[in-house]
Order: C-alpha cells, then structure tokens, then sequence
C-alpha cells in the first residue's frame, strides 16, 4: 500500500510544475513543457524553404503522427559530397482496431504514390505507415488522410497511441462490442489541443495568449502530457492475435453466458522495448490487475493514464514506460492508488484461457452471410516487385469489390463483406497479380514479422525488413531438409532493441546488437503469454541460419507429442541448448537420424 507521501510526491516531480516550465525533467519534457500544447515553431519552420525541422520542433511533430528520418543508404556518399542528409518524413495513420473504408484505402494508396516512396507498410499496430514523404509536401498529405476521416493525430509521441483491437468482422453483436470499445477508448484519449488541425488542416497558426487552464486544454494528460508513448490493446475471448501481454493497457474481453459483453480482465505493465547494456531497462509482460464491468471500462483506462501521467519517469526516458512503475511499485500498489483515484474498489482479475492466435488468413465466413478473405503481406510492406504485383493488386481488388478493410497485428490485410458470388473473382484477380490468397502455401514466412529498421528508421542499427525474407527462406529450406516442414514457426525480427516487431514473444526474436550482429532469443509460447530468453548474442546475419539448425535438429529428435519450437526450448532451457547443439555431428545436422 502506497503512503500519503508517496501520494503526493510522484516520480514525475509534479507534471503542472513542468507544464509552468518550472519543474526538471528531460529536454524533451522542457520542449513539451514550452510548446504551447504541441504547437511549438511547427507551422513557422514548415513554412521555411529547408528540408527539415530543428531538433525541438522533431519531437513535437511526433505528436502529430510524423518522423523525421533521412536515407541513411545515401548517408556517406552525401557527407562524402558535402550534401545535408537526405531528410524524409514518415507518416503514419492512426487506426483503431485497424478498421477502414475501402475509400480510406484508396486514398493511402493515392498518397503513396503522389508523396510517397511508392510503397505503404501495415504496422504491427494495425496502422498505415507512408515512407519518403518530403517536408513541403507533409500539410497536404496530412490534409488528404484528414479529408478522408482518419487522422496521424497522436499516431506517435508521448500519449496513447493507435488502439489495438481483433481485427475480424464481427460475427456477433458482442464482438462489435469489442471493436466499438477501441474507438470510443482512441477517441476519449486523443489530445483536445486544437495544435494540430491548425497548422495541418486550417492551415491558420493560433498564437496562444497567457497560460491555458490545463483542465480544459488537455484534461486528462496536461501540458507536458505522458513521460513516454503508451500502448492499448483489447482483445476477444480466446485469440490473443494483438499480443495483449505487450500493451501498457491490455483489456481481454469477457462474454456472459448470453454471449453478451461482461467486462474486461485489465492487464497492466507489458511493452516491449529495452537498451543494450542497460539491466534497468527489459522488456516486460502485462499483469492481471483487476476485472472491471464494460460500463466502467474507459473510466478505469483512463484513470490508469493519469497514474503514468503523475508517476512515470521524467528524468529518464529509457526508463519512462508504465511497466517500470508496475514492476518497481508493484501491482497491489497500482491496484490500491487505482481505486484510490476510483474512490472505490475494483473486482480480481479473472482466469484467462487462450486458443491460440489466429492470424485470420485465408476465407472465412462473417456469420452474416458474408466471407472475408485474409491476405499475408510480407513485413507489411505494400509494395510491386516482379513476382508480385501485391500494391497494384491490392488497389484493383478494393476497386472493383469495395469490401470493408481491416489490417491486423500481424501486418496483413483483411477484406471483408464480401458475397460467395464474389469470391471466384476475387481470387481470380489477385492470382493475376501473383497473390498468393491461400496461407497454407506460405510456408514459414506466415508467422515472420519486422520493423522497417534500415534505411529509413534513425534507431536501428542493423537490418531487419530488408533481410528477414532471406533468413526465412533459408530456415524453410532447413526445415524441409530436416522433415519439419509445414510445423509451425513464428519468427520476428527488430533491427535494435525497442522491440517494434515484438521479438520477445513467439518462438524466435532476432533483435539488432550492431551493424549485421544480431541477438537471438528463443522459448515464447504459441498463446504469446511467455517472453523469449537470450539464446546467442550478437551472431553475425550470415550465420543465422546456421545458429538456428541445431535447434530445429533437437527439436525434431527431442520434442514430445504435440510441442512447439517455443515450448521445447522453454522446457529444456537455453543452457542445455547450447551444450546440446555443441555436440551435433555432421550427420545430425544433415538431416539423418
């Protein structure tokens, strides 16, 4: 149980202090501190004739939906030539539950071509992501997404970010339910400063006159609004397809037994991001905090806010996620200033039971009559190459069919509404375009995942996007050496350690050490409710591959009926892997028993 004083002294050392600019805190939490409500010298420098924003003026537009980035595939040559960096921005769209028109698609796709690099990416966040944009064309392509009703507003920054949610169609009324909590919880937690349609959409820069009343320019986050980016996802009963476990907030939905919507089991404390050689910083699952009724489900989400708001770290921002205050404070801590700030108690968080993870690829019937078809998307990257034509594909199918869209965590596309009259046509189209639309073909590049990493994002510091289809397809082929195929693999992969491809979770995470150095973690589970434990650390990309093969060869040899990778390096350990695999002989490791 937490003291009065601690009540009254929280880690954020007074968030109005810092909103006045007299409290400490990091430089960014001076920038937010001073910005006037994320307005800043935004609209200023987007009027300047230069490629790029000054350093405070990056972190703000963050808020905003954007990164500043560079091509750092032309880095050298361009110091070489005394050039300034190669600046891009990328935009990323904030969709809750990854639900859009296929009118709001098409326009994406327009954008991508007209200011982007030709190419959109699905996030593992259910988001759409254009890369390439230049800086004088950013107000008109933040304009079009808006003319299009959805918004980059807080799709990054320091708050809640895009709300995760099942993305299948809704086979019941309860399941609706769900989906509609996601976009009431994005909308109730979206910043109300009017910064960002002034600059972006009236295109009209409103100097602010003394100091707003913090209440009624930003009642829930303030005005340095939360210590670090924050993450909510809400999840049906028995498929955890959004990795629940890995959100500040997870909600896990509970059905009556009407099939009705109950409530929600909270889980609180889960990301994934954490910093090489630092031991206070590790990536951390979400735990059972309490069970709340549907009714009172933003009420609590909210209030869960404002105690990251009022005690996350300000000073560290490595240090500044809502799991460390979990861990560090405890959970009958959280739960005991939860209800304080409720004025009252909150349920036990129920049992939890999963099936699995659905990735919803492939057909399946709606429950209304209709089908929707799930569509895999290599790393989610949208994009023509020789072999497939999945962009233009993509573009001619929801032209010509109009079907609902929903993008998944997974970072493939659903499409959905679509009659059994439409399904013969539909699949005759994308096979025209080398799309593949049945996922028992795919192999192991099914359960593959990655984050852009290089060239475009200034954090990464190896490849992921760009290698991860080649280390697949040489596991595949190890695999079907080795009599494994068609078992089920999951592999993800981040080029450094913030983790957005989710490589903690799952059977094997390959996270970025260094320039084509790679640590290797293995263990997750199916359900992805266990972390993965380091295996290897920083294996060069070329011996991957071969890192791996003595793992498939102990598994095959070794595993009980029924096992997955993950659950067999997880039972066995990763001491006894490493000794194992030592004493392999060639004829093991060929493939023959």
């Amino acid at each position: 149980m937490a003291t009065e004083q601690e009540h009254q002294t929280p880690a954020s050392a007074g968030n109005n202090l810092l909103g006045l600019g007299v409290g400490g805190g990091s430089k960014v939490e001076r920038i937010k501190a001073e910005s006037r409500y994320l307005r800043g010298a935004i609209a200023e420098e987007l009027a300047q004739d230069s490629s790029h924003f000054s350093e405070a003026q990056v972190q703000l537009i963050k808020f905003h939906g954007i990164y500043q980035q560079e091509n750092r595939d032309l880095r050298q040559a361009r110091k070489a030539a005394g050039e300034e960096k190669a600046y891009q921005f990328m935009v990323r769209s904030r969709i809750p539950g990854g639900a859009l028109t296929a009118e709001q698609y098409l326009v994406e796709d327009d954008l991508a071509g007209r200011y982007a690099n030709g190419t959109l990416r699905f996030t593992t966040r259910q988001g759409i992501q254009l890369h390439g944009v230049l800086k004088h064309d950013l107000r008109a392509t933040i304009r079009a997404i808006n003319e299009a009703l959805l918004s980059t507003l807080a799709a990054c920054g320091d708050v809640n970010r895009n709300v995760m949610a099942c993305p299948a169609p809704a086979r019941n009324r309860a399941q609706a339910q769900v989906q509609e909590v996601a976009r009431q919880i994005a909308r109730h937690l979206a910043p109300r400063s009017r910064a960002y349609h002034e600059i972006w959409i009236d295109g009209q820069h409103v100097q602010t006159v003394g100091t707003p009343d913090d209440e009624e320019v930003e009642p829930i986050y303030g005005p340095t609004y939360l210590p670090r980016k924050f993450k909510i996802g809400v999840a049906f009963p028995g498929d955890n397809c959004i990795d629940v476990y890995t959100q500040d907030i997870g909600l896990v939905a509970e059905l009556d037994d009407g099939g009705e919507l109950a409530g929600f089991t909270v889980l609180v404390g889960g990301g994934m991001g954490m910093t090489h050689g630092k031991a206070d910083t590790y990536p951390r699952l979400g735990t059972p905090l309490c069970f709340v009724p549907a009714a009172e489900a933003l009420s609590v989400v909210e209030t869960i806010v404002t105690i990251q708001r009022d005690y996350g770290d300000r000073q560290n921002r490595k240090h500044a996620r809502m799991k460390y205050v979990v861990e560090e404070r405890g959970i009958a801590w959280f739960r005991a200033e939860l209800e304080r700030r409720l004025g009252h108690a909150v349920a036990d968080p129920h049992p939890l039971h999963w099936e699995g993870v659905d990735d919803h690829l492939g057909w399946h019937e709606q429950g209304d009559g209709r089908w929707f078809l799930g569509v895999y998307v290599e790393n989610g990257r949208v994009r023509d190459t020789d072999a497939c034509q999945l962009r233009t594909g993509l573009r001619k199918a929801i032209e010509t069919f109009r079907p609902g869209i929903r993008l998944t965590g997974q970072q493939n596309i659903l499409l959905t509404d679509l009659t059994a009259e439409q399904r013969e046509p539909l699949e005759a189209l994308l096979r025209a375009h080398g799309i593949e639309t049945d996922p028992s073909k795919l192999g192991v590049k099914r359960y593959a995942m990655a984050c852009p990493a290089l060239p475009t994002c200034g954090l990464a510091v190896a490849e992921a996007e760009r290698v991860l289809p080649g280390v697949v397809g040489e596991i595949g082929r190890q695999m079907e050496e080795l009599g494994l195929a068609g078992e089920r693999l999951s592999l993800r992969m981040s080029g450094c350690p913030n983790g957005c491809a989710r490589p903690y979770m799952g059977d094997i995470g390959f996270v970025g050490r260094s320039k084509d150095l790679y640590n290797i973690y293995v263990g997750g589970d199916w359900e992805n409710t266990r972390l993965t434990t380091l295996y290897a650390a920083s294996v060069p990309l070329r011996e991957v591959p071969a890192t791996i093969r003595p793992l498939l060869v102990l598994w095959r040899d070794e595993r009980t009926p029924g096992e997955t990778f993950g659950d067999y390096c997880h039972r066995v350990g990763v001491e006894y892997l490493r000794q194992r695999a030592q004493t392999l002989d060639e004829r093991q490791l060929s493939g023959l028993h």
